[in-house]
């Protein structure tokens, strides 16, 4: 598949996610009583799901013979899961707490902040191509 191709199909899964975590961020945050980095990680772990398995039968399709897909899903929790969960960690506190953003605001900066890395590393590690 062309990466052209493979990026925009990225995207678009990116673009459901973030609707999916925004939406889950909301809901959590409320019932979590504003605790919101507890929210932000069961938020952010319902996306995980959400995107592995558009990117596993979407994105990636083609793909998905080169290896087992728990493989998969495994690389995809160690590589798109830790990056987006060290930068919203890391960004929404600032973004809220210092610069009085919404949470939801500074979660979506997050979110965009964090996609080229995940899109390389979906790329090249959690979805890679068999070796011939």
């Amino acid at each position: 598949m062309n990466l052209f191709v493979r990026w925009c199909r990225f995207n678009t899964v990116g673009a459901m996610g973030m609707a999916v975590q925004l939406t889950a961020l909301a809901a959590l945050n409320r019932w979590t009583g504003g605790h919101y980095l507890v929210a932000t990680v069961a938020a952010l772990e319902l996306t995980l799901l959400h995107n592995f398995l558009w990117h596993l039968h979407y994105t990636w399709r083609d793909r998905q013979d080169a290896s087992p897909a728990m493989v998969q899903f495994a690389r995809f929790h160690l590589s798109n899961g830790l990056i987006s969960l060290a930068g919203n960690l890391a960004l929404i506190p600032i973004l809220v707490t210092d610069a009085r953003m919404p949470v939801l605001a500074a979660a979506a900066i997050a979110i965009f902040s964090c996609s080229l890395a995940n899109f390389g590393l979906g790329h090249t590690w959690a979805f890679a191509a068999r070796n011939s």
